[in-house]
């Protein structure tokens, strides 16, 4: 049995702070790598207000550099998939010969990506459900939720293997809701059930938050449009997602309010968005299997006119 004392933190923003901030709360050996907000809290420490109780670490291990943290037993990837191209930059002075790589990342395409450059045994998905901010340096708002399903990239056995089952318990030990999930794939293709409606409209849009969206004549039948098409490309790679979850994205939307979708923050605040793990790469699997998105495809180009419009 593989055992998790020391786990790094990369990207340690919304979703890599809080979960990391839990971790460290429940008494876990736990290094962030921070980049803007390093000074802050690195002097102040780290605070999340939280609907499960805030947070407040008076003193955080943080540092700059990979190269300062050492060889790890767990590596959780929590940067946006838009710097992607530093994986093996910075996670290889992570990794000793049984460090695990667990990523909260959205979209497609990041598990493949990393079983490439340091071997599918080592790897680990983790689809988060969960409303997260940063509302400043070292301060994070955690509105709703906080589920994590975490999935085994190849696991060699049928079902939850023993090192899923272990992760998960690690996880919640740390005061996180996590579940084990034997179809990782499923599961990405049921996050992005919200994600490709939520974080693409509301940037379509213009930059609004979802209560915005909902708001709006005709909108909730454009998300549906739009979440049956992610269901029909799901099942024909052989995941069936059920009615009921699609007309739950929506209803568990509403008591969010104004909740700001992580893309559309990005997007007001001239960041990368991340189009390629969330939108291209979806429509590039419909089409291959021959699954007709036309309202998907749709919004990726009102998307890609907006950001085009915002450099112009």
């Amino acid at each position: 049995m593989f055992v998790i004392n020391r786990i790094a933190i990369i990207g340690s923003g919304a979703i890599g702070g809080y979960y990391g901030a839990r971790l460290a709360q429940a008494g876990m050996d736990v290094i962030f790598l921070l980049r803007s907000d390093y000074e802050h809290v690195s002097e102040h420490g780290l605070k999340v207000s939280s609907v499960a109780g805030d947070i407040h670490l008076p003193s955080v291990r943080c540092v700059t550099a990979s190269a300062e943290i050492g060889p790890v037993d767990l590596v959780i990837v929590a940067w946006k998939a838009t710097s992607n191209s530093y994986y093996e930059e910075v996670i290889s002075p992570l990794l000793h010969q049984q460090t695990l790589i667990l990523t909260l990342q959205n979209g497609l395409g990041n598990v493949e990506e990393l079983a490439r450059l340091f071997g599918a045994e080592r790897i680990f998905g983790g689809l988060c459900f969960v409303c997260i901010n940063r509302t400043g340096p070292g301060e994070l708002c955690h509105s709703a939720s906080g589920m994590i399903r975490v999935g085994e990239y190849e696991s060699g056995v049928e079902g939850i293997s023993a090192r899923l089952a272990e992760l998960v318990r690690l996880l919640r030990n740390g005061g996180i809701n996590a579940h084990a999930e034997p179809e990782l794939s499923k599961a990405q293709w049921m996050k992005l059930v919200w994600n490709i409606p939520f974080n693409g409209l509301a940037i379509a849009e213009g930059g609004v938050d979802t209560a915005v969206l909902l708001s709006m004549p005709g909108m909730e039948d454009r998300i549906r449009s739009i979440m049956r098409e992610v269901q029909a490309a799901g099942a024909v790679m052989g995941y069936e997602i059920e009615d009921d979850f699609l007309e739950r994205q929506i209803e568990v939307t509403r008591p969010m309010e104004a909740y700001r979708p992580s893309s559309m923050i990005d997007y007001v605040e001239g960041r990368e968005v991340e189009v390629e793990a969330i939108w291209r790469k979806p429509v590039l699997c419909a089409r291959a299997m021959g699954v007709k998105v036309a309202e998907i495809e749709r919004l990726l180009s009102e998307i890609e006119l907006q950001l085009e419009q915002r450099v112009n």
